[in-house]
């Protein structure tokens, strides 16, 4: 016998498929209502639950679909049975109808029975059934069955959840078959899953007509039934397994908002079981029972009271509260997050940004009496340079006032680092002028301009402009939760090896400055300038030390307000203390009207002249002092004069060897009354001199 497919085949296996394809849109949407009736329905059969079911029904059909596609292998083999079966015949045929149902389930594991029917077109009344079923396959193979099957003569049973009605055309599905896939062409249908009392499983079955070859032929119907208990009722999200019904994924009946959905892999294998799963807080909640954990089966018997309105279980034990702000994970109500006394960090930033505004009273107060001499000749333009990192040190207050954040933390490091900065170069530049001039001690005076002096500040000032840009733009530094000694949260700006690098500098440019200061402690200026300046420069260096000492190995634990306490307690130690050295005088001597006077005990401490100006000299644009510059000549003159006394009794002595010198005289020593030649006596006088200049 030739087997092969007719025309007829060909048009029917074509028509089908665009059934399927117009059939298989919008498949997936499945209203909630729907889906929670399915799983009721689950629930009632993995308790035990059957009601009606298996006394006046026999089955119970879902109208939830599943993925047909993993039993693919047994669909084909079904499509290419009927075929074969359409072609032969069904009337002549029936030990084919037998052997193809029984070589199916052996074909396939995932077959637990299979039939072929054959069906009278005109009267629908059933003229052949071969029922074959999958038992004890291992002794012996498949058993056909006889009971509850479709008796011979009468209409078969529309009730079956496989059984198509006779007058149904592939046009016209029956509700009992879910829609076939867009992509996949299918001769027959796959059903909904169903509950079968027979069985006492979950299937689903696949049917496919036969049409009958005359007009008064048989038509047949084939259909496999594919045991699904194996199937997982995951209720939770997604995931990565292929083993699960894919429409019952979200919906655990956790509180979504507040917790999430662990599925617990179901222990009774070859049945569909609810609530396999766990309730487990999000982080940032917590609760009072079960240590966040709640069993998924009485969290569904605890939502079913709640929509019956008959218990508030649900939302009030199975729900988890909010952490306080700030806890990503916690246990209770306790806080997280620090506490900000605002009152009083207002009271500190109010006192540091009026220091800021009395510093620009400040310059502008200086800048209107700049041609007084308590001002003249302390280079105004280096005073206002101070002052102005005076108040940028000051505004860092209000930079670390708030909660700190990215920008906050920008401007913390900025005002910090640049205020001190300026403040400090300029006090080191004018002190390293008073030292220069200092350490000259020839008759020709060193003077160093203020713009010769700015010529040296501007370079230092761009490379720290230079570093705090490339530090903003590569490695903008951030706010960081640390803990302080009550392991509450708050945010502090992060410390990396940007900060260390200019730790380290900034210390080295301290010692520099201090070594400059040393080299002055000595020198004599007019309204004492120098030295305040030193002690102002000592007190820095001081302050930052010991405040890092404070942070690292006193407060290392300490809370948001104390550290807002100790940068308030640095900036008033440091930057308060430096104008209170540096202009306090000053401002004092101008209030009491002495501003344009010259300092009278440092002239009568020996001060000359020569220092009147710190070393700078008269500008060029300003008129010449003409008392300076008198008091300079009489200076030098002293000293020309003092220089040819002493040659001359030098040269006296060396050409009169008989003079003796006299008890008492210039040239006499009270310890050694021996005499000496003129020439020890010049050697000796020489290094003496020598020694005081030094």
């Amino acid at each position: 016998m030739e087997f092969g497919f007719s025309a007829r085949t060909f048009l029917l296996i074509i028509s089908t498929l665009a059934v399927s394809i117009c059939d298989g849109e919008g498949s997936d949407t499945i209203p909630k209502d729907v889906v929670e009736v399915n799983l009721k329905q689950i629930r009632d059969v993995s308790t035990n639950s059957f009601g009606d079911l298996c006394i006046t029904e026999q089955f119970r059909l879902l109208s939830v679909p599943i993925d047909a596609q993993r039993y693919d292998a047994a669909r084909q083999k079904a499509d290419l049975a009927a075929m074969l079966l359409q072609d032969l015949g069904l009337v002549h045929h029936n030990g084919l109808q037998d052997a193809i149902s029984r070589n199916l389930l052996v074909s396939d594991q995932h077959i637990l029975s299979a039939r072929v029917l054959a069906i009278n077109v005109t009267t629908g009344e059933l003229q052949n059934c071969a029922w074959w079923r999958r038992q004890a396959m291992e002794m012996g193979g498949p058993r056909r069955l006889t009971e509850n099957t479709p008796h011979i003569g009468q209409r078969p049973d529309a009730e079956y959840p496989w059984y198509e009605d006779a007058d149904s055309t592939p046009a016209l599905r029956s509700p009992k078959f879910m829609p076939s896939p867009t992509n996949i062409s299918y001769s027959g249908w796959w059903t909904y899953p169903y509950y079968s009392c027979a069985e006492r499983k979950w299937l689903i079955s696949y049917s496919v007509p036969i049409p009958s070859q005359g007009r008064h032929g048989t038509k047949g119907f084939l259909s496999l039934d594919i045991d699904v208990s194996n199937l997982e009722v995951n209720q939770c999200e997604e995931s990565e397994s292929s083993n699960e019904v894919d429409i019952l994924h979200g919906t655990h009946k956790c509180h979504n908002s507040t917790s999430k959905c662990l599925y617990q892999q179901n222990q009774s294998e070859g049945t569909w079981k609810t609530g396999c799963y766990m309730c487990k807080c999000r982080d940032g909640f917590y609760t009072t029972h079960n240590d966040g954990l709640f069993n998924g089966t009485l969290v569904e018997v605890a939502y079913s009271e709640h929509l019956e309105n008959s218990s508030e279980v649900w939302s009030q034990v199975f729900g988890c509260l909010q952490c306080a702000p700030g806890c990503k994970v916690c246990k209770g109500p306790e806080p997280c997050l620090a506490t900000y006394h605002w009152p009083f960090r207002i009271t500190l930033l109010v006192f540091s940004v009026t220091c800021a505004f009395c510093t620009v009273i400040l310059i502008i107060y200086m800048f209107q009496h700049r041609k007084l001499k308590v001002f003249k000749v302390a280079s105004p333009i280096f005073l206002s340079i101070t002052l102005l990192g005076c108040a940028t040190m000051y505004l860092e207050m209000a930079a670390i006032y708030p909660v700190l954040d990215m920008y906050a933390c920008v401007a913390t490091k900025w005002s910090r680092h640049l205020g001190f900065c300026i403040t400090y170069t300029a006090l080191l530049m004018k002190t390293w002028r008073v030292s220069l001039t200092y350490r000259v001690k020839s008759a020709h005076k060193v003077k160093l301009t203020d713009k010769q002096l700015l010529q040296w500040m501007v370079p230092i000032l761009l490379v720290m402009l230079i570093y705090l840009s490339t530090w903003t733009l590569s490695a903008t530094p951030v706010a960081e939760e640390i803990e302080d000694q009550e392991g509450l949260k708050f945010k502090q700006c992060s410390y990396n090896w940007w900060d260390h690098s200019l730790a380290i500098g900034e210390v080295l440019f301290l010692a520099w400055g201090i070594r400059v200061c040393y080299n002055v402690r000595n020198a004599e200026s007019l309204f004492n300038e120098a030295r305040l300046i030193s002690y102002a420069i000592y007190n820095i260096a001081l302050v930052n030390c010991t405040m890092v000492a404070f942070h690292l190995l006193i407060f290392p634990k300490a809370g948001p307000d104390i550290k807002y306490l100790l940068g308030f307690a640095r900036t008033q130690m440091s930057t308060t203390v430096t104008i209170a050295l540096v202009f306090g005088p000053k401002v004092i001597r101008v209030l009491k009207g002495q501003g344009d006077q010259w300092d009278n005990r440092a002239r009568s401490r020996g001060v000359t002249a020569s220092f009147s100006l710190n070393g700078i000299g008269l500008v060029p644009e300003e008129p010449p002092d003409l008392y300076q510059e008198n008091e300079e000549l009489k200076e030098e003159i002293q000293k020309l004069a003092g220089q040819i006394e002493f040659m001359k009794i030098v040269h006296m002595e060396m050409n009169n060897r008989h003079v003796k010198p006299k008890t008492g005289g210039y040239f006499s020593s009270l310890a050694a009354p021996a005499i000496q030649s003129p020439m020890a006596k010049a050697g000796c006088l020489l290094a003496k001199t020598s020694s005081d200049d030094l």
